[in-house]
């Protein structure tokens, strides 16, 4: 895990600096984890994430190799391409995740989408979301799809996915259940300051609505020999 002294990735200067600095974040690794990997040095792995770096493409390699990624992920490459073209990958197989699982790989925080029913039928919406005390929470508009529909306690779906491009597998988890809107002030309080990153679509959102999952499933794409397959 980073050190108390190691900074977070807002303070990264580029675009590669906050993409490594994010990929480490992800995977819980240290600046010295990093580079041992990487066959660099701590100081140096600083350096990417925190300046206008422009290492060569063969520390690229090492570096995308050491995070478990590839060069065109960390460079920006494949940012506007959409997901999953590559081909299937040898002798792939799906298999279930554990609930504890999911709520590892969910992270206490990222983006995901929502499906919920609005007035010209079902829709699926990206959101920003915080995991609080066993509940998805979401900051949304007082008049948004999601917002009215937790007024009634309707249920709606939740899903987060991660895709290897490089290697052909990834993951989903899907939660479902509940979605209510909450107006106590403290617990409105509570859950606003455990919220890791303000709503990526910008102010006017503040209504806290929350997701009491009653089911948490998860599957896994895994390839034999890939990075993280057994």
């Amino acid at each position: 895990m980073n050190t108390p002294a190691e900074p977070h990735s807002s303070h990264a200067a580029s675009d590669l600096g906050r993409r490594v600095a994010s990929r480490r974040t992800r995977l819980g690794l240290s600046w010295q984890d990093v580079a041992e990997r990487a066959g660099s040095t701590p100081g140096f792995i600083a350096y990417v994430e925190e300046r206008m770096a422009t290492p060569g493409i063969e520390f690229l390699v090492r570096l995308a190799n050491a995070l478990e990624t590839t060069v065109q992920d960390l460079t920006g490459y494949t940012a506007d391409l959409p997901p999953g073209g590559a081909r299937a990958g040898y002798r792939a197989r799906m298999e279930d995740i554990g609930e504890a699982e999911c709520w590892e790989l969910l992270d206490g925080h990222g983006v995901g989408r929502v499906a919920v029913e609005g007035r010209d039928g079902l829709m699926v919406i990206p959101v920003n979301y915080q995991v609080v005390d066993g509940d998805i929470a979401f900051m949304t508009a007082a008049d948004s799809p999601l917002a009215r529909a937790s007024t009634s306690g309707v249920e709606v779906a939740f899903e987060e996915d991660h895709l290897d491009e490089a290697h052909s597998q990834g993951w989903s988890v899907l939660l479902v259940g509940p979605a209510r809107r909450v107006s106590d002030e403290t617990s409105v309080r509570r859950i606003r300051d455990a919220v890791h990153s303000e709503p990526w679509a910008g102010d006017g959102r503040e209504t806290v609505v929350t997701l009491s999952p009653r089911r948490v499933t998860g599957r896994r794409i895994q390839v034999p020999g890939a990075p993280g397959a057994p």
